[in-house]
């Protein structure tokens, strides 16, 4: 994967350079493309997590054009064929009648949560003893135990659509991260003063994002180990405004219902630990490193 954003950051820095398309084809979810850069044969690959039966394939190819060089208009033709096919192989399942495969004793104590990795060749369960294991579906046997939490591994990870590292976060207050290949822990996140419940993973795979009892999400540089950005987080009395307090100083409002921002509160000068609404939603108080709290109405 280093290797791979290697390229990206190279078809940056080189944009100038001409690009001579070689051909397309589609893993999992996704079209691969094939093209060659100053002498050199290259991939790129363009996810399709969200594509559906009901996709409408047109507006979708037009959107993969805006965003893809690459997708030239003599190509468009083509890669409308193959989301097609995709489609077909998504429909082919719509109506599949599941039947149960394997039961396994996974842990001594009980699970919290399971994720798959994008292809589904591997599974991830947490649990009460304080583990993570990583299994093969096709076989249910176990790959690897992920151990050196000192409580409840709560919340896992795959960082999807790449699937070779895992984040755990636990009650212990800490969030990790492993290597799929080698179960080796790469970081030891710390920073929650309560037990992490939720975690994600961008999808360029660079960040990885954990939400707290403390009230607090931050958000991790998953190649230096570094914390990035914090926020605490308060809903107003209604649950129709989000209230946000990040450590870039600022305090943000946010529509729950479309994710839209809609007003930056600004004047602290050091990150906000706190911020809450009143039981009427009309006042708001930020509290803040620089030693003052503000109020907002």
């Amino acid at each position: 994967m280093k290797k791979k954003k290697k390229e990206e950051e190279e078809e940056e820095e080189e944009g100038e350079e001409e690009e001579e398309e070689k051909g397309l084809c589609f893993p999992v979810f996704g079209i691969m493309l094939e093209y060659e850069k100053s002498g050199e044969l290259k991939t790129k690959s363009i996810d399709l997590l969200d594509l559906s039966p009901s996709t409408d394939v047109s507006a979708l190819v037009e959107e993969i054009q805006k965003a893809e060089p690459l997708i030239t208009a003599s190509r468009s033709h083509q890669v409308k064929l193959l989301i097609q096919r995709l489609q077909d192989k998504l429909r082919e399942h719509s109506d599949h009648q599941f039947e149960l495969f394997k039961v396994l004793r996974a842990h001594i104590l009980p699970l919290t949560n399971v994720a798959l990795n994008k292809s589904g060749s591997c599974f991830i369960t947490g649990s009460y003893d304080r583990t993570c294991k990583v299994w093969d579906t096709a076989s249910g046997g176990e790959l690897f135990t992920l151990d050196g939490h000192r409580n409840v591994v709560y919340a896992i990870a795959f960082n999807n659509p790449y699937g070779d590292k895992i984040a755990t976060g636990s009650f212990d207050k800490t969030c990790k991260l492993w290597s799929v290949e080698t179960g080796k822990c790469y970081h030891t996140f710390r920073g929650h003063t309560a037990e992490i419940v939720c975690l994600s993973f961008n999808p360029q795979s660079t960040l990885v994002a954990t939400g707290s009892m403390d009230t607090m999400a931050k958000l991790w540089d998953i190649q230096n180990g570094e914390e990035v950005f914090t926020l605490t987080i308060s809903f107003n009395p209604q649950g129709n405004r989000l209230l946000t307090g990040s450590s870039d100083k600022t305090s943000r409002i946010w529509d729950a219902q479309t994710g839209q921002c809609l007003q930056v509160l600004r004047g602290h000068t050091d990150e906000i630990f706190s911020c809450t609404f009143n039981y009427k939603g009309n006042i708001i108080i930020t509290g803040s490193k620089d030693n003052t709290c503000r109020i907002w109405h």
